[in-house]
């Protein structure tokens, strides 16, 4: 049976705009002032009751870690883990550069949010001006035909964090957020550490219920709860969704963002034992690969000037088959590569440095950065791979068939190619296009198709087939061979 649960939310926005400010008071006004002084431990979220009637909850849980890249190392580890976000600009400094990057880790994220319009109480603040201003970047706000709630308010003085809290219990009533107690469990790591205790795991829950002594698996390690504690640092026996505990009994320290479950699976062992793949250098041919495919080349632009940063992006932006994810001034970042993840995007820096660290990051997460000092340089290679993306995709959204070549033979004076088809379908006399390791190698006509000596005009995916091409290219055991419409 489903049930609903309090809503996940996180809070994003540029330094100095009051996120941590706006945490602090709605923990402190929201947790009795006995259970907050008691509190000796941090786990990275705290769940609050607001008092607000007329929800099915009046619970919210608020992850405790106000920037953008570590909610972008959650969402690039595969960790759903926030369900709303709220995104607080100060009403004197409207958008700034980091709000710019938080609107992209949001949208990347694809969950509702709030403006929470910080510092209201100010004299200088100006709120139209803030919602005109993230009207350039595609948030359209109430009043400006938008749907995207503002709540004004002040962090330092509480006015409006009521109606911020009642806006963030709109949006989960909307979403219609639920669990069943019955599922396997299903959480994500937030945070870990090691202590007198041994392994710390704070971790969220997002279905089903834990308890103690119950077994659970992050990939092919299992472990049995031994205990489990709130952000009160009270002793649990169950805990179910939404709310954020500590759990110990795992001897491994995983990774932030993990999953647990409570069961293994195949897929999960699959993907353990699977050996990965790192990429080292931009390359066309890296791109090119299949599962790299995608309708337009996603780019991540990092300039050292916003001169720099408007002439990089006009020129680009005026090529249909790139899509610029997010742009700003100043070195690439951590959460320049974890959002580069999330959105399946490659890192472009012109005339800027890298950090030691985020090289082995970008390493590490196999993602591409490349940076360039010169802007024809530039324009000219990412709009000759955005142009060849598009080529691609468009040959495979007309691919009719597609068989691997596995074996050759000389029959008569005719060479015959067997094949096995795992696409689509081939027919006798269609125009045929050959593949060697993703690259063309000509073209040319199928003029003979037999199964077992039995001429035939049609083969389909899983069968296999001998082949006769007009002209004869120089084909060979891997090559693909590809109908195209």
């Amino acid at each position: 049976m489903l049930q609903p649960r309090p809503p996940i939310v996180a809070i994003l926005g540029h330094v100095d705009h009051g996120k941590t400010t706006l945490l602090d008071y709605i923990r402190k006004s929201h947790i009795t002032t006995k259970e907050y002084g008691g509190i000796t431990q941090h786990i990275g979220a705290y769940e609050i009751s607001t008092g607000i009637k007329d929800y099915k909850t009046d619970k919210i849980t608020f992850i405790d870690t106000p920037g953008h890249e570590a909610f972008s190392m959650l969402r690039a580890r595969g960790a759903n883990v926030a369900d709303i976000a709220v995104l607080v600009i100060d009403a004197k400094d409207s958008v700034m550069p980091q709000t710019i990057e938080s609107i992209s880790h949001i949208k990347a994220a694809k969950i509702p949010f709030v403006i929470a319009l910080n510092k209201i109480d100010l004299p200088d603040s100006n709120p139209e001006k803030v919602k005109n201003d993230l009207m350039k970047h595609e948030v359209i706000v109430e009043g400006k035909g938008g749907t995207v709630a503002v709540i004004q308010l002040s962090a330092k003085t509480g006015k409006g964090v009521n109606e911020l809290l009642e806006a963030i219990l709109l949006l989960a009533a909307e979403s219609n957020l639920t669990f069943d107690e019955k599922n396997p469990p299903r959480a994500h790591i937030i945070e870990t550490k090691k202590d007198k205790r041994g392994i710390v795991l704070s971790i969220i829950i997002k279905d089903g219920t834990i308890k103690v002594g119950d077994t659970l698996y992050i990939g092919p390690q299992k472990a049995k709860v031994r205990s489990m504690s709130d952000d009160l640092g009270k002793t649990l026996k169950v805990i179910t969704p939404s709310k954020p505990v500590e759990i110990f009994g795992f001897e491994h320290m995983p990774e932030v963002g993990t999953v647990i479950s409570g069961q293994t699976t195949e897929s999960v062992q699959k993907e353990k034992k699977t050996p990965p793949l790192i990429t080292k250098e931009f390359s066309i041919d890296t791109l090119l690969q299949p599962q790299e495919k995608k309708r337009r080349l996603a780019l991540i632009i990092k300039t050292d000037s916003q001169g720099s940063l408007e002439a990089v992006s006009n020129s680009l932006e005026k090529n249909e088959n790139i899509e610029i994810v997010l742009k700003g001034v100043g070195e690439i970042h951590k959460s320049d590569i974890f959002l580069a993840k999330t959105s399946k995007a490659i890192v472009i820096g012109f005339a800027v440095a890298i950090a030691p660290e985020v090289k082995d990051l970008a390493k590490q997460e196999k993602i591409i950065i490349k940076t360039y000092n010169i802007i024809y340089e530039l324009l000219e290679e990412l709009g000759e791979v955005a142009d060849l993306l598009k080529e691609k995709e468009e040959k495979e959204r007309n691919l009719k068939g597609e068989a691997k070549v596995l074996a050759t033979f000389i029959i008569g004076q005719e060479k015959v190619f067997g094949v096995r088809v795992n696409k689509g379908k081939i027919n006798l006399s269609d125009p045929i296009e050959i593949h060697r390791q993703n690259k063309l190698l000509g073209k040319t006509k199928l003029v003979s198709l037999k199964i077992r000596a039995k001429s035939m005009n049609e083969v389909k995916k899983d069968q296999e087939a001998g082949m006769i091409f007009n002209p004869q290219l120089d084909i060979r055991v891997g090559d693909m061979v590809k109908s195209i419409l």
